[in-house]
């Protein structure tokens, strides 16, 4: 499921609204189809290629990252494989045809690593639900046609259309066609329509039943639950006796599985939730214990090593029994290091042998390589010296024992630092999934609505059209609206949003968020993986697993790095010690305790341990991690490394008008009749033709013709036959056998309607004001003039301002006419304006722009800027609210606030501001490192960096790329922003 998000999310650039519009790759594409396939082959095979997601335990760096890649891409019918070695995760494309998913795990794991089938998330496989409301549907014959022409649709692969609810349910690929195209569609058809949702449309839960005794047993829980209406999918595990079941959450839910199962076999059965286990936390958890074990034990055993060697040596009296002979030349001191550190070598270092062994078998070479052979170097040459001191009365021996024990302690060391750390970066999806409260209570209502029962139920048993109640202080348990009673509710953790909302009886509600004081009852709308949270953290999940095509760089390079350096190292060394044989260096130079070969092995090993590919690997999925975690706690959401990268080199913003420079809740404050008639009358034919339009000016005149009526709350409007909505002009109906037409001054032109010139005044008066005049005309007579007002938002003046000081130029492009559109730039300070622009017309704006060089982003809040959002480089979602599906959008920004749109781009320039700190130090690290570690400061200076400060100096490098990521935790929003104009408080 998470990857659906993103499929949508990260839509090509360069796709015109209606044409292909597949995902922007991530990663460099491979051959299409495998060998040998003809062109016939190729074409069954369109759009049948599977998905799947595995969990990859034991990568350590980038090159163990590359190694799995470069296993499964080699396997046949692979179209493209993804490692993300921080979550430890795999993504791999195949087509069904020539390979499985168990041929790819296997291959993991030849490759030497533990693969799991992540299930859960991948079983959806390409198959989306989308939810759309039709307006304008009279009979059977509408839906049959309807359902006829999205049937037609490549990709579609079931339509359903429903004339009672006035719904279709669209099941399709989101790979081939995106839900646009479906809107898209209906409307060429000729009917209105409105997107409900997008995504799956089932909920899953695990149950765990206890008394289960027998198969049969089983069996019988299985068809009662079959039974339940809304019961897609069972799937058993009789060893954990776990039920995973998939359910429509409109017709059934939890609790009646919970007392369908209870009630059968006469109440000896007790089913639960299953209790929540495994995961990528876990995981992580299990890898810090493991590092944390080992460097426990390596100390244990260094810690000796190392006072033998370095400390005793200077203490008279221990000197002397360390140096003790035993045989020969062999002493006490040698054979008390030799016993230490071979447990350290070959037990605690098991790992790195394993790892080394798996890679090379696979032609790749990563960081257990090189430590292997650096450990290993230092280790079997000291066994050699202790030996040959063992047979000879002569030969003085020099062991490097506490080289390969203290190497193998500080890697191990630098190992447990950078998982500690790597798991901080993903502290976001772990903070958000804490804000679902544990327990809610449910309450029955009676028929007239009294409370007859309260109790206090686990969240995730929460169905859909339940009743909560909610008290002070306590977490909202659901999305849903208030039936009863009214409050503030914080809701700063989902949206960012400071102050407290007010709520009251029809105001929605985010689970999650925190009611500050009233007590409220509300319904639940959208429950366990349809809720808000579950959304935001899907999408969070999936950006965290999305590269960034910065980190190219970092995988070309890792390829290469590690043979690189064994070669380096082994010139080190040979350069050394022809040095030292030929006498090209004074002997004052070697140390008392080493001869020439000993010195130059110390060079070699040095080189060996201090390169480290592991810090390059590193720099930019934590920041792109840590950066989208905080974007996330500020209610922006940004969709991965993509619209990460993009966005950080944004030099144009295009801004739609309504919704998004303005509240985008326009009122009517003047309304001029051109004939007798009572304004009444007039408001009801108005309301009557503008009721079925979704337009946010329609519904201010709705709204405001509510005011001519006694019944205020739900008014009923006369009947409009024949009603046509015409996008970016407006609505044409007949109302009591009248032609009403309310729209702009070129859909009057277009019905050939005669503006009289004192029409004409108002408009041009009315626009000059910043306000939008609309024309209505009764019977093909203009009968009146509405001026409509929509305020600009709070310091929507003072963001453009900022956003020329970024050097960041702005555009204004608008559906509305151009003296109001003129007036409006005019007020926020926009040089830039283009007006009267359909949806398609503002996508070609952005392709423009680009097409001048610019680097385009588009910041829009309705379907209609749908297009425009695909086509800009960023495309920014504003004011989605608890509509987190805008696949659209590349960042959504889920408060109205125009300023978020500031602190997103200079959250991605301070995120890739941290990833080029990080790629500057990693290879900075390594161009000095290595040079240092060979020896080059050693003729002028004499300094010489031992193998084990190298090795500790390794670990310490990947450590503080991680830390240097976990610094953007930190990260606070310009300060200019907390201007009192920008925050919306009044000065007086």
């Amino acid at each position: 499921m998470a990857t659906k998000f993103l499929s949508l999310a990260c839509i090509r650039k360069e796709s015109s609204y209606g044409g292909d519009l597949s995902p922007r790759p991530h990663y460099p594409s491979m051959p299409k189809y495998p060998k040998g396939v003809s062109s016939d082959e190729e074409k069954n095979m369109q759009g049948s290629e599977s998905k799947a997601l595995f969990s990859v335990i034991g990568m350590t760096c980038s090159a163990c990252a590359g190694s799995v890649e470069k296993a499964v891409k080699r396997l046949p019918g692979i179209k493209e494989a993804v490692v993300d070695v921080l979550n430890n995760r795999a993504q791999v494309m195949f087509f069904p045809n020539f390979v499985n998913e168990e041929t790819i795990r296997e291959t993991i794991e030849d490759v030497g690593f533990q693969a799991t089938l992540i299930e859960d998330e991948m079983n959806e496989k390409s198959n989306q639900v989308c939810r759309i409301r039709i307006k304008g549907m009279t009979c059977t014959s509408c839906s049959t046609t309807l359902e006829s022409a999205l049937q037609v649709l490549p990709g579609v692969h079931k339509a359903q259309v429903a004339l009672a609810t006035e719904e279709a349910e669209v099941h399709y690929d989101p790979k081939i066609l995106s839900y646009n195209q479906l809107l898209e569609a209906i409307e060429d058809t000729g009917f209105e329509a409105i997107l409900i949702s997008t995504g799956d449309d089932r909920s899953k839960i695990q149950l765990r039943i206890d008394g289960v005794r027998t198969d049969n047993s089983m069996r019988i829980i299985e068809n009662s639950l079959q039974a339940l209406p809304g019961v897609q999918d069972i799937d058993i595990d009789p060893e954990l006796k776990k039920f995973s079941l998939s359910y429509k959450p409109d017709m059934t839910g939890p609790r009646n599985f919970i007392q369908v199962i209870e009630s059968t076999g006469s109440g000896r059965f007790k089913a639960m939730i299953f209790p929540e286990g495994g995961g990528r936390d876990s995981h992580r958890q299990e890898e810090i214990k493991q590092y944390y074990r080992s460097f426990l034990w390596s100390l244990v055993f260094t810690i000796p090593v190392f006072l033998t060697s370095m400390v005793f040596m200077y203490i008279p009296g221990l000197k002397h029994g360390l140096d003790t002979k035993i045989i020969n030349m062999l002493s006490i001191g040698e054979i008390l290091r030799w016993v230490l550190s071979t447990p350290v070598q070959f037990i605690i270092g098991k790992r790195f042998y394993i790892g080394s062994y798996k890679a090379l078998r696979h032609g790749s070479a990563n960081m257990d390589v090189l430590i292997a052979l650096g450990t290993n170097a230092a280790y079997f040459y000291s066994v050699y010296s202790v030996l040959r001191a063992a047979t000879s009365p002569n030969f003085m021996p020099t062991d490097f024992f506490e080289t390969s024990a203290m190497l193998i302690s500080f890697i191990l060391l630098g190992k447990y630092l950078e998982v500690l750390a790597k798991g901080k970066t993903s502290e976001a999806i772990a903070k958000l999934m804490d804000l679902a409260p544990e327990t809610a209570t449910l309450l029955t209502l009676d028929n007239e609505g009294n409370v007859v029962h309260e109790e206090e139920i686990d969240s995730r048993l929460i169905q859909k059209n339940d009743v909560i109640k909610i008290i002070p202080g306590a977490k909202v348990a659901s999305d849903g609206f208030v039936i009863w009673g009214q409050s503030h509710v914080n809701e700063s953790m989902i949206t960012g949003e400071a102050r407290p909302v007010a709520k009251r009886k029809g105001d929605a509600v985010i689970g999650g968020t925190v009611n500050e004081n009233g007590v409220l009852h509300i319904k639940a709308t959208r429950v366990g993986s349809e809720s808000a949270l579950a959304q935001i953290v899907r999408l969070v999940e999936s950006a965290q697993m999305a590269k960034a095509p910065v980190q190219k760089f970092a995988d070309r390079v890792s390829k290469f790095f590690v043979p690189l350096v064994i070669f380096l190292s082994f010139s080190t060394w040979l350069a050394w010690f022809l040095a030292g044989k030929f006498n090209a260096y004074p002997k004052s130079w070697i140390p008392s305790s080493m001869d020439s070969f000993q010195l130059a092995l110390q060079f070699g090993i040095s080189v060996m341990v201090i390169a480290c590919p592991c810090a390059l690997g590193l720099a930019t999925p934590t920041a792109v991690m840590v950066g989208t975690g905080v974007g996330a706690s500020q209610g922006i959401l940004i969709k991965g490394g993509q619209a990460l990268e993009s966005a950080h080199k944004v030099n144009c913003i295009v801004f739609d008008k309504t919704g998004t420079l303005t509240i985008g809740k326009p009122v009517i404050i003047n309304t001029r009749l051109l004939k007798n008639m009572v304004l009444r009358e007039f408001y009801e034919l108005v309301a009557a033709a503008e009721v079925n339009s979704e337009h946010p000016l329609a519904k201010a005149v709705v709204e405001y013709a509510k005011k001519f009526r006694e019944d205020v709350e739900n008014p009923s409007w006369p009947e409009a036959r024949s009603f046509e909505s015409i996008t970016g002009h407006g609505v044409r109906a007949v109302v009591r056998n009248k032609e009403i037409i309310v729209g702009n001054k070129s859909l009057m032109v277009d019905h050939n309607i005669d503006i009289p010139d004192d029409a004409t005044e108002m408009l041009a008066e009315t626009e000059g004001l910043a306000q939008t005049g609309i024309l209505v005309s009764i019977d093909g007579e203009l009968t009146g003039v509405l001026a409509i007002s929509d305020p600009l938002k709070p310091g929507a003046r003072e963001v453009i301002s900022i956003l020329k000081t970024m050097k960041v130029k702005s555009i204004m492009v608008t559906g509305d006419n151009w003296g109001t559109a003129n007036s409006i730039a005019k007020e926020v300070g926009l040089d830039n304006v283009i007006a009267e622009a359909k949806p398609e017309q503002k996508a070609e704006k952005v392709k423009e722009l680009q097409a001048s060089g610019y680097i385009v982003a588009m910041v829009g809040d309705g379907i209609n800027d749908s297009p425009a959002l695909v086509a800009a480089d960023v495309g920014m979602a504003i004011g989605a609210g608890t509509d987190i599906a805008i696949e659209a959008a590349d960042i959504v920004l889920m408060k109205s606030n125009l300023e978020d749109v500031i602190v997103a781009i200079d959250l991605s320039r301070k995120t890739f501001s941290r990833i080029r700190l990080n790629y500057i130090w990693a290879l900075g690290y390594n161009i000095l490192g290595i040079p240092i570690a060979a020896g080059a400061l050693f003729p002028s200076t004499g300094f010489r960096l031992p193998p084990w400060i190298a090795g500790a100096a390794m670990a310490a490098s990947s450590v503080s790329v991680v830390c240097c990521s976990l610094l953007l935790k930190y990260y606070k929003r310009p300060k200019k922003l907390d201007t009192p104009e920008i925050t919306g408080i009044t000065v007086e």
